[in-house]
């Protein structure tokens, strides 16, 4: 585990508010209003609750900032660095109180005190309806739109501490990786190997343990497979996803083992060694293709070619890889119709697999950040296939 734990410097914030206020006053919006969520953490640090209560940022075009919290919130909201710094006041609402009416009014002082008619407000993208629906209600001839026009090109380049709490997740992921193949695999459940997975991603650092895939045998074919009762058995392969997130950025990476349970005859078979070492080819020729000006699409192009040439296209049937900051799956995204250009500093996974259904199937899963000269590697876990005894 890292002696120094990486994390976002409290003048990022402030630096990452007045992005966000100009980018808004740019795209003509009267303000942004920005629910829970990773729009949230990553303007203010605040990993706030989703509850039902309101918790709202109000970023008008012009003028300050304001924090909108339950009164029983207030201490975690105060805590947050813009608010801590005083760059941004929480403003508390009493359980009898209308909070969106707040929110409305706080909107309506930053437009001059017009009733909000004709102007354009932008709304994260995941509020919640019960949330939306209601500031719809209070803010009647304004104009609700979606933020990401604005966030999204805020969050989708990761600045040099992102990339650092990337790294630490990403590496600390790699430990657990390797602690799971070297243990004990066979005559275990599937949901009992996913249990140890998600302590050791805690032990390893992480804050959350967000999911571990454990697909063994056949359920190695089903690439979002729900970890279940069935028992390892010598013969198995066993696909590996696992994921968590160290100061809410996230890890995800996946490996493919082989169990043998010490008998040398119950190794991969020729058609499953083939079939691993084509996609072995095929994610690492996805990985080097990442390259700034590059379309998103082309890189997953690089990763199918290989595949469909040597048969398997039909069962590589998911997009190359989705982008990964402070969500588990945001931009960019891998995937053909993509003709966006990796720009520096975007982050995303390349994870091509291939899966015979009902048989066996592999994966193998990287994050990786857009160089200034090409690919940067997180994952430093060995690619080839785990043969282990398990």
């Amino acid at each position: 585990m890292s002696s120094t734990r990486p994390s976002i410097p409290a003048t990022r914030y402030r630096e990452r508010l007045a992005a966000a206020q100009a980018g808004a006053a740019e795209a003509g919006f009267g303000a942004l209003l920005i629910g829970v969520g990773a729009d949230l953490r990553y303007l203010t640090g605040y990993p706030a609750l989703p509850l039902e209560r309101l918790t709202m940022l109000v970023i008008p075009a012009h003028g300050a900032a304001s924090l909108i919290a339950p009164r029983l919130e207030a201490d975690p909201a105060r805590a947050c660095p813009p608010a801590a710094a005083g760059d941004v006041p929480v403003v508390t609402w009493e359980e009898t109180e209308d909070p969106y009416r707040l929110a409305a009014g706080l909107v309506r002082e930053s437009l001059g005190g017009s009733s909000g008619g004709g102007h354009r407000v932008a709304v994260s993208d995941d509020l919640p309806a019960r949330h939306l629906l209601r500031l719809r209600d209070r803010l009647p001839e304004a104009r609700l739109e979606l933020a990401s026009p604005v966030l999204r090109e805020l969050r989708i380049v990761k600045d040099a501490d992102e990339v650092a709490l990337l790294s630490d997740a990403a590496h600390a992921a790699d430990r657990v990786v390797a602690q799971i193949a070297v243990g004990r695999l066979v005559g275990r459940t599937e949901a009992d190997v996913s249990r140890e997975v998600r302590a050791r991603l805690i032990a390893e650092g992480h804050d959350e343990a967000i999911f571990a895939i454990v697909g063994s045998g056949p359920n190695s074919a089903s690439p979002h497979h729900e970890a279940s009762e069935r028992v390892i058995e010598a013969g198995d392969p066993i696909v590996l996803d696992i994921g968590g997130t160290i100061d809410g950025y996230g890890s995800d990476i996946t490996r493919t083992l082989w169990v043998t349970g010490g008998d040398p005859d119950r190794g991969p078979d020729p058609r499953f060694s083939r079939l691993f070492e084509v996609l072995r080819a095929a994610q690492a020729a996805a990985r080097l293709a990442v390259l700034p000006g590059i379309a998103a699409e082309e890189v997953d192009a690089a990763a199918r070619r290989p595949i469909e040439a040597q048969g398997f296209g039909e069962a590589f049937f998911h997009r190359t890889g989705h982008g990964i900051g402070l969500e588990g799956h945001e931009d960019p995204y891998i995937v053909a119709g993509n003709r966006e250009p990796l720009r520096a500093g975007m982050a995303f996974s390349i994870e091509p697999g291939i899966y015979l259904d009902g048989v066996y199937g592999a994966r193998i899963e990287d994050i990786v950040i857009c160089g200034p000269d090409g690919p940067l590697e997180l994952n430093e876990a060995p690619r080839e296939l785990h043969v282990v005894d398990g």
